[in-house]
């Protein structure tokens, strides 16, 4: 493609993205997956079709449909109605039909949106790829497929990073996350586990091995602790580290009495994991009376949460309604047993002859400035001391970038890996970092997303070449039909285990919806990309369109009501044949006589349709707008990337 038809397209793109943001959820979206084509896949009963959607742009479809963090649902055009579709749950449903959990990668291998990478090949450079989380493994799935030989080195026995190290097992099944990453291995990546950088090789061995381009996807490692009195005491640990020893079956020995500092969902993790039993795999026993043993504490700490002996609080600066955790989390835990101290400050850590007793907090006051920054405020005359043995800490996650030297290229900025903005190139021309280690923590779903553009971008490294994405777009007539009460269906969640059985187990919480309550929850969809599409033209201003719409979103004003509006004040002066500047000197009187426009909200417009069957010269027309995003490469280098015969 010349230049100058990617300019074109650019400059089409943007006419395009008004439309665009009307489907709201996969505008949400930071991989834009296009979530209102599988709901409504679903609800029509075509799941192997919603599978191939929510795959094509998402390398770990699977593992989202059970913990994203869901912008989609955040950002549903439903919710302004009433509530979200529950589009995660949704993506669940047709995963466990066709996805790799089901053993077969075929549709997964299949189902990559191959327009999203760039069209040209690459050469068989090697390249390698440092940390096998979810940046690091999409990276790897995008590279593999434009002919490179992908290496990927993870520091641990087994690869996932924060999905098999931070999340808890009673919300992703290991077994789901071996599959999905089985899956990309499938297509000719090469993994090798218990290789750390910084012991077992570095950037400068990299290099000299032959790989011509690295990607760092290390994530933060390292907890975060308050630095206050009593920190350093041998009972008080790191959230990170107490849940990746307890996913991996090797629990940490934890005290009758609890408290997790941190309100976020990781602290929720962290709660939720301590009130279980510790799950420690048979084959790690040395000995049948090891294994008895072992049997008989785990029984030994059931019965002590049962007997309501045992206790976790958590202990967050924020009120209830400000705490960044999800609410399904606060409330399941408090279903579990958690109690939860809001609005309360960490002051110093108790003890008597160095072991934990308790936790010293003081009321919070405030947590961010005016300006929203965080500067939390206390009172310190209201003190609440909580008993506990043991205290853990969740209040974030930092880099551990000892293994960076001198001759590696690559600048840190604030403890981060500092990348441009737009490439993820880092300093060193033939480095490139995303995910956690470049932003911060962040929802899995984003470091897929900025792992997409990293990979773009090395391929771009590689070949000299710029590539871009474009939107092909077109208007079809909306053939469809809405269930019969699709407005007035109510949001279910997924059924969950009842509470003593969370509590006393690692069984995965969440249950997967019923056939027909799936279809019946994605049939509450909006189908967002279908548009009411006016002909001023033919219009004759009857109002039949105002008076039947059962949202009441569409009006007739004089053009008065809309003065203030410049969009709409331009719209009035070009259909007028008068200039601008001249229309805002009229009265209200005088602009009234000249003419009205008709408006319509669309924020809970629920395509019923009404107002196009009402219309009696067709002015109203029913449209769906169709689009879709993929990878153009012109031969012209990037301007954006550093190139090594120019550093």
């Amino acid at each position: 493609m010349s230049e100058e038809n990617l300019q074109f397209e650019l400059a089409d793109q943007k006419d395009a993205d008004y439309w665009m943001k009307m489907v709201k959820c996969q505008d949400a979206c930071p991989v834009h997956t296009d979530a209102c084509g599988y709901v409504t896949a679903i609800a029509e009963g075509r799941d192997l079709d919603a599978y191939k959607i929510a795959r094509a742009t998402n390398p770990f479809a699977s593992i989202c449909g059970r913990v994203c963090g869901a912008p989609c649902e955040a950002n549903c055009r439903r919710g302004s109605l009433d509530t979200p579709i529950t589009i995660r749950a949704l993506k669940r449903f047709v995963n466990e039909k066709y996805g790799p959990e089901t053993g077969d990668f075929t549709y997964y291998r299949d189902g990559c949106n191959t327009k999203m990478l760039p069209p040209e090949k690459g050469d068989g450079e090697r390249i390698a790829v440092v940390g096998a989380g979810v940046a690091g493994l999409t990276v790897a799935h995008d590279l593999v497929q434009l002919g490179y030989q992908v290496t990927v080195f993870e520091a641990y026995d087994e690869p996932g990073g924060m999905l098999t190290a931070g999340v808890p097992i009673y919300r992703l099944p290991r077994e789901l996350v071996q599959a999905e990453i089985n899956a990309i291995l499938s297509m000719g990546v090469e993994l090798k586990c218990n290789q750390r950088l910084g012991r077992d090789f570095t950037i400068g061995s990299l290099r000299k091995d032959g790989f011509k381009a690295i990607f760092l996807g290390i994530g933060l490692q390292k907890g975060r602790k308050i630095p206050i009195e009593g920190a350093d005491l041998p009972q008080v640990f790191d959230g990170l580290d107490f849940l990746r020893a307890f996913n991996e079956g090797k629990p940490m020995e934890l005290g009758r009495r609890i408290v997790v500092i941190g309100g976020g969902n990781v602290a929720y993790d962290v709660a939720r994991s301590a009130v279980r039993p510790a799950k420690v795999p048979m084959a790690d026993a040395a000995s049948d009376m090891e294994r008895t043993e072992r049997i008989a504490y785990d029984v030994a700490r059931s019965a002590l949460r049962l007997s309501g002996d045992k206790e976790v609080h958590i202990v967050c600066l924020e009120k209830r309604n400000e705490m960044p955790a999800d609410e399904i989390e606060i409330v399941e835990g408090e279903e579990e047993g958690i109690r939860l101290h809001d609005g309360r400050g960490p002051r110093m850590i108790l003890d008597e002859e160095g072991f934990v007793t308790g936790l010293r907090t003081v009321k919070c006051v405030s947590v961010f400035d005016d300006n929203g920054k965080f500067s939390p405020k206390y009172d310190e005359n209201v003190v609440e001391d909580i008993a506990a043995d043991t205290i853990m800490f969740a209040i974030g996650q930092q880099s551990d970038l000892s293994f960076l030297e001198p001759d590696d290229g690559v600048d840190v900025e604030n403890g981060l890996i500092k990348v441009d903005p737009d490439t993820y190139q880092t300093t060193a021309p033939d480095v490139f970092a995303c995910g956690d280690v470049a932003h911060g923590p962040r929802l899995f779903i984003h470091a897929i997303a900025s792992a997409q553009i990293a990979a773009r971008s090395m391929h771009d490294y590689l070949r000299g070449t710029r590539t871009d994405v474009v939107v092909k777009k077109r208007w079809q007539p909306a053939d469809y039909t809405m269930a019969e009460g699709w407005d007035q269906m109510k949001r279910r969640l997924p059924p969950a285990l009842d509470s003593e059985r969370r509590a006393s187990s690692n069984d995965i919480v969440e249950i997967n919806y019923s056939e027909p309550e799936a279809r019946k929850q994605a049939s509450r969809c909006l189908r967002c990309n279908v548009n009411t599409i006016f002909d001023t033209s033919i219009c004759v201003a009857c109002n039949g369109c105002v008076d039947v719409c059962p949202e009441n979103l569409i009006k007739l004003v004089g053009l008065d009501q809309v003065r203030s509006d410049k969009y709409l004040m331009q719209i009035a002066s070009d259909s007028l044949g008068i200039v601008e500047e001249d229309l805002a000197g009229y009265s209200d009187l005088e602009l009234n006589e000249l003419g009205g426009i008709m408006i319509k909200d669309e924020s809970t417009c629920i395509r019923c349709a009404m107002c196009a069957s009402r219309c009696p010269t067709n002015a109203i027309l029913m449209k769906r707008f169709e689009f879709s995003r993929e990878c153009v490469t012109i031969h012209a280098r990037n301007p954006k990337i550093r190139y090594a015969d120019a550093a």
